[in-house]
C-alpha cells in the first residue's frame, strides 16, 4: 500500500442564491422602481375605474343608501334627452377636430416651406372686438352680427373655434417636427423630377408623418367627445352649449345621481375605445401602401413619376 493517503472528493461550491447574482441583483432593482409606479397606476387609476363600474349600476348618492338597478342606468342614457343633446353637440367638436388638424398640418407645410398664402394669419373673435371689427371692415354691421355665445344656432361653432384656436399650435408644432425629419434628398429628387408643391407633399410629406398624423387625429377625436373645460368655462353649459361631460359633472355633483353618472363615464369610455380602434383600421387602409418594404429613397420619386405620367 501506498504510503500517501487517498484524499477524499472535495465538495463542489455551493451555487449562489438568485438573488446574489447579478442578473439577480438587476432583477431586484427593477421590481424595486416598478413598484411605486405601480401601485400609483392601481391606486389612483385602475381602482377607482373598478369602483365606478360598480357604481354604474347602482341607484346612489355620494351619501346613504345604494339600490341595485343592473343595468338601468345604462338604459336610461338612451332615453334621456339632455344626454342624447350632449352626445350631439360632440358633433361639432369632431367636426372642429378635423379642422384643427388640417390647419395645424397647412400651417406646419407652410413654415417648411414657401407656398401661397403662407403670411396668412388667424384672427380671435370676440363681439365688438377682434373678429367683429375684422368683419365690419368687410362691410358688415355690428347689429347684424350675432352673439356668438348665446345664439343656440352658432354658439357651439364658436366655442368649437375656441378649441381649434386652443390645440392648433400644439399640433402644429408636432408636424413641424415630423416634417423637419423627413430625408431633404427626397425634396431635391422631387425638384429634379420638376415636382410641385401638393406632389411634394403627398408623396413625401404626408407618407413620412403619417405616424404622428394618425397620432394627433385619434388624441383630437378623442378629445372632442370629452370636451369639458372651454364650454364650462365660456358659457357653464348654458343655452345648449352642454357637452357630455358637463352633463355629467351636473348629475354628478348638482343632482347626486352617482349611478347614472358613473354609467355615462363607462359608456364614453366604450365609445372612444370603438372610435379609436375604427380610426386606427381606417387609416390602416389608407397608408397600406406606404407600409409595403420598399426603398423610402425611391418610392416617392417612383410615385410621383407615375402621377405625372412618366415610367
Amino acid at each position: 500500500m501506498s504510503e500517501s493517503a487517498v484524499l477524499p472528493a472535495q465538495p463542489a461550491p455551493a451555487k449562489p442564491k438568485f438573488w446574489k447574482t447579478i442578473r439577480g441583483q438587476q432583477v431586484k432593482i427593477i421590481i424595486l422602481f416598478s413598484l411605486i409606479p405601480l401601485l400609483l397606476l392601481f391606486v389612483f387609476t385602475y381602482l377607482p375605474f373598478g369602483t365606478m363600474v360598480s357604481y354604474s349600476f347602482y341607484n346612489m348618492h355620494y351619501v346613504g343608501a345604494r339600490k341595485f338597478v343592473g343595468w338601468a342606468n345604462y338604459i336610461e342614457i338612451f332615453t334621456r334627452k339632455d344626454i342624447i343633446g350632449a352626445l350631439k353637440i360632440s358633433l361639432y367638436y369632431m367636426a372642429g377636430s378635423v379642422v384643427q388638424i388640417a390647419l395645424a398640418l397647412y400651417f406646419a407645410t407652410i413654415l417648411s416651406m414657401k407656398v401661397r398664402c403662407g403670411n396668412l394669419f388667424k384672427f380671435f373673435f370676440t363681439r365688438g372686438y377682434v373678429f367683429d371689427t375684422v368683419l365690419q371692415w368687410a362691410g358688415f354691421s355690428l347689429d347684424n352680427l350675432p352673439y356668438w355665445l348665446k345664439d343656440q344656432s352658432i354658439n357651439n361653432w364658436s366655442l368649437t373655434g375656441t378649441s381649434i384656436w386652443r390645440y392648433m399650435g400644439q399640433n402644429m408644432v408636432l408636424f413641424i417636427g415630423a416634417i423637419m425629419s423627413v430625408d431633404g434628398s427626397l425634396y431635391e429628387a422631387a425638384d429634379l423630377d420638376g415636382c410641385n408643391m401638393w406632389q411634394k407633399f403627398r408623396y413625401i410629406i404626408l407618407p413620412s408623418i403619417k405616424t404622428i398624423l394618425v397620432l394627433n387625429i385619434i388624441l383630437s377625436i378623442s378629445g372632442a367627445l370629452s370636451v369639458f373645460d372651454a364650454p364650462y368655462v365660456i358659457t357653464g353649459g348654458q343655452n345648449g352649449t352642454g357637452t357630455f361631460f358637463i352633463v355629467m359633472n351636473t348629475l354628478a355633483h348638482t343632482n347626486q345621481k352617482v349611478g347614472l353618472a358613473s354609467a355615462m363615464a363607462v359608456f364614453l369610455l366604450c365609445i372612444i375605445f370603438i372610435v379609436t380602434i375604427a380610426q386606427k383600421l381606417f387609416f390602416k387602409y389608407v397608408f397600406r401602401n406606404a407600409t409595403t418594404g420598399e426603398d423610402t429613397s425611391t418610392a416617392p420619386r417612383k410615385k410621383i413619376k407615375i402621377a405625372q405620367g412618366g415610367k
